[in-house]
């Protein structure tokens, strides 16, 4: 089992008002047990911002895993201030009904890659502010930061800096492109990483322009790459006792993502092309046009092409024996003809009366719903995912919940979003800082 480092606490006390505050809050924000989750006890500090380390971060919180946010004072996380849309506030008249009035609305954008967590306000750049994280160093199992390569030296935060202070810290770096070689100081976007390390180039329709992806899924992909990484790093730590480096960029996880499109050029030599929703190599396997809108259909092998044609579904049993389509390899060879005859068909009816035709056939096939109908799918609405929690600023708020099941069981969400530098009072608290001394913090812009 995992567990936490040893360490010892910092030999100031927080005065007894405080430690009522903190005890109230902590009974508000965790309701829902956490203690038989993976990994309940160990302790991660976040510095990271907008999507791939927050993304990792928590997955770690939906783990168990106790993970303090440290933002800037001032502005915190940059997708605070990416709304529209956000999360509506009280009215003005009834400010003084929630925490905070002063800050903006609470954005969709940050609220979807930060439940669970405790948010910190710190000026890394001050050297109070510097004491405080390596204090925070002190009692962690993990390190996830994302900041361009170099740049925490600065700060007295990298791993080398930290490794000696805990030698059981976990430090993971998120970057764009790696903290070797010639791009090792750029800075890493989504859609930059897609152009540049080839999905944009796959992504599209065949004659049209590259397009990205509909969301940063190169930003995705490096979170569950990071939250992987971490993990094995636990349990290698659990059988040497001693923490570690772990490293993930942008880049790199882009090309490793391109699995069966790389390995055809690796091996063969064989480049890519943009194919639209249809396949290279199976025919019909592509996103069709019904009389309302659009169908997704595909027809892996000859056997579910002639149940396709047969009179149950499209009632064209002819094309089953017909020379130019009774065999998949026929079908590539005649795509355009293929994909113009059963166009004329399918626009003959709905997508509904499709998929009505289509249903128990056991043929591969899907309407092309929009975000609307996706949550409201029956299948979204029995596995629960959706959750609903109380925002301290926003009220109840809607947020999709983790994809991953224990013992039959949804991990339920246990802490909403944290407003910005939400628990600051009561992290400091917990480090042993008095009342006096966190306002001194705040006058001095540390926190």
């Amino acid at each position: 089992m995992l567990t936490s480092i040893a360490f010892t606490r910092c030999a100031r006390r927080p005065p007894a008002c405080l430690v009522g505050l903190r005890t109230a809050a902590r009974a508000l924000s965790t309701a829902v047990p956490t203690d038989d989750r993976p990994l309940a006890g160990i302790k991660v500090i976040d510095l990271t911002r907008v999507l791939a380390g927050p993304l990792a971060t928590m997955m770690l919180s939906d783990l168990g895993a106790e993970v303090i946010k440290i933002e800037s004072p001032k502005y915190g996380d940059d997708t605070r201030s990416w709304l529209p849309p956000s999360a509506p506030l009280p009215s003005a008249s009834s400010e003084a009904s929630y925490p905070r009035p002063d800050l903006p609305p609470e954005s969709a954008y940050f609220l979807q890659a930060n439940r669970n967590k405790r948010s910190l306000t710190l000026n890394l750049k001050s050297r109070e502010g510097q004491d405080i994280a390596k204090r925070l160093v002190q009692q962690a199992d993990v390190l996830v930061e994302n900041y361009v390569p170099g740049k925490l030296d600065k700060f007295g935060l990298s791993y080398s800096q930290l490794s000696p202070l805990n030698p059981r810290l976990i430090y993971c770096s998120v970057t764009g492109y790696g903290s070797t070689g010639p791009y090792a100081s750029a800075p890493g976007y989504d859609v930059v990483i897609e152009a540049e390390a080839g999905l944009m180039h796959i992504t599209g329709e065949k004659e049209g322009k590259p397009v990205k992806v509909g969301v940063a899924v190169t930003d995705v992909l490096t979170g569950h790459y990071a939250h992987s990484g971490i993990l094995a790093a636990l349990l290698k730590r659990e059988r040497t006792g001693k923490g570690g480096r772990v490293e993930c960029s942008l880049f790199e996880s882009q090309i490793a993502s391109l699995v069966n499109i790389g390995s055809n050029y690796l091996i063969s030599d064989q480049e890519a092309t943009r194919w639209g929703t249809s396949h290279p190599s199976i025919v019909p396997y592509q996103v069709f046009p019904t009389m309302d809108s659009f169908i997704m259909l595909s027809a892996g092998n000859d056997t579910q092409f002639a149940v396709l044609c047969s009179p149950a579904v499209l009632n064209r049993p002819e094309w089953a024996s017909d020379g130019r389509f009774s065999t998949n390899v026929r079908r590539v060879e005649h795509r355009s003809e293929m994909v113009k005859l059963i166009e004329e068909v399918l626009a003959e009816k709905t997508t509904g009366e499709w998929c009505e035709r289509l249903t128990g056939k056991g043929l591969p096939f899907a309407p092309i719903n929009n975000i609307a109908q996706t949550f409201a799918h029956p299948q979204a609405i029995a596995r629960e995912v959706v959750e609903e929690i109380e925002h301290p600023r926003a009220g109840k708020i809607k947020l999709a919940a983790p994809a991953v099941s224990y013992d039959g069981s949804k991990m339920k969400m246990y802490r909403p979003p944290p407003y910005l530098g939400q628990h600051t009072e009561e992290i400091l608290g917990e480090l042993g800082y008095g009342l006096g001394e966190v306002e001194q913090f705040r006058k001095d812009g540390v926190v």
